[in-house]
């Protein structure tokens, strides 16, 4: 069976209450799919409507459910009338063979919060009716493309406004006038090497912290990205690995030839082999990050997409990175808190689950070496689609 991809909508009401991890973790650990994409959306009132219209005119959608979801959009994703102020919207994709069956069969209908909450929307979605049959209120929580038809004339749509209406959605939220900061957070790639609920569970502890996810991004690390990004690291590895990796070759040295190092030997260690060691200590630092292996790739290859996945998230609101930092906890896990996301994901210094930046200033150099505001998006509809 051929791959498809289908496409996963987080309702504002969704990204209002925190449920944004625990949706993203029933998905992302739906076997045989990958998840290969996100994007924040503050939907203009054109989109909206035109979102609005392609719903009602689905046929292959029962009509009395089609106006019920197209009056929803209408409702819950129009910008404020006053402030014109969009609400946010994440869009997510996977991809995989039968795709777009697993991920209805994982939403579950609209009626399931009267009876079951092994799907999505009965966990996080709710359908309530009067005696009579009207229906009352109605929260779907996600949206979904339940067949392939469908799912390409949703993303068309929703693409034709990607640039416009999505990226770093900062204007979607009414925030305090002082220490309003954005941070970045990495939910690095040990976390997704197998389809598990991770992701969504690092989510889940990030939302503690009050703050409002205005990006997000599926992406893969190329080695010119690892090399800006951690370069500054490189540095620090070379003078506080040095000495260790020194004092272990020379006791090694010492008992297999039971006698202390000359002089010279110790210095030709100390110039030679204690910046190459801290040199490989990065080198592994980004072959985690990249998938790859720094000597080993070409010049002309160094801006080509990694082998492994991340999930690039922006925060926003006051005293953000501090916040966040207090949340993933120090980088050694055993020294985290318990409650940490390192302390209960994390292995050790470098499969830490998760980075944050360290300093407002430090979020917007990984933010510019990353740019998360990029529309990934197109080039999966274009694989799929065109």
């Amino acid at each position: 069976m051929a791959k498809e991809l289908g496409f996963v909508l987080i309702t504002p009401h969704s990204l209002r209450k925190s449920r944004t991890g625990g949706i993203i973790g029933r998905f992302s650990r739906i076997e045989g799919l990958d998840f290969v994409a996100s994007r924040v959306f503050g939907p203009s009132q054109k989109l909206v409507e035109e979102y609005a219209e392609l719903l009602r005119n689905s046929l292959d959608i029962a009509e009395e459910t089609r106006n019920m979801l197209a009056d929803y959009v209408l409702r819950a994703f129009m910008p404020e009338p006053v402030t014109g102020r969009p609400h946010r919207v994440m869009m997510l994709l996977f991809e995989g063979e039968n795709a777009i069956r697993k991920l209805h069969d994982a939403a579950g209908g609209f009626d399931d919060a009267q009876e079951s909450a092994d799907t999505v929307r009965g966990t996080y979605g709710d359908s309530v009716h009067g005696p009579d049959g009207d229906l009352i209120y109605f929260e779907p929580a996600v949206l979904i493309g339940p067949t392939l038809a469908y799912a390409r004339r949703t993303l068309s749509c929703w693409l034709n406004y990607a640039d416009r209406d999505g990226g770093i959605v900062d204007d979607a939220m009414s925030l305090p006038e002082e220490n309003v900061e954005q941070t970045l957070v990495i939910i690095k790639p040990d976390n997704f090497r197998f389809p598990n609920s991770r992701p969504g569970n690092i989510i889940d502890l990030f939302s503690r912290s009050g703050l409002r996810v205005v990006g997000a991004q599926v992406h893969r690390m190329s080695m010119a990205e690892a090399k800006e990004f951690y370069g500054p690291v490189q540095g620090i590895l070379r003078e506080k690995l040095a000495g260790h990796a020194v004092g272990r070759a020379l006791s090694a040295l010492k008992n297999e030839f039971d006698f202390e190092m000359p002089a010279d030997v110790v210095q030709a260690l100390n110039t030679t082999l204690g910046p190459d060691y801290g040199d490989h200590q990065f080198y592994g630092i980004m072959q985690f990050m990249t998938g790859l292996w720094l000597p080993d790739v070409q010049e002309e290859e160094i801006d080509n997409d990694g082998r492994v996945r991340c999930l690039i998230l922006i925060y926003a609101g006051t005293d953000a990175v501090n916040k966040i930092r207090t949340i993933l906890g120090p980088t050694d896990p055993s020294k985290a808190q318990p409650g940490s996301v390192r302390k209960e994901y994390g292995s050790d210094i470098m499969v830490n689950a998760a980075h944050a930046s360290d300093s407002p200033e430090n979020a917007i150099r990984e933010m510019g070496i990353l740019k998360p505001e990029r529309n990934t998006l197109k080039k999966w509809f274009e694989l799929y689609y065109t």
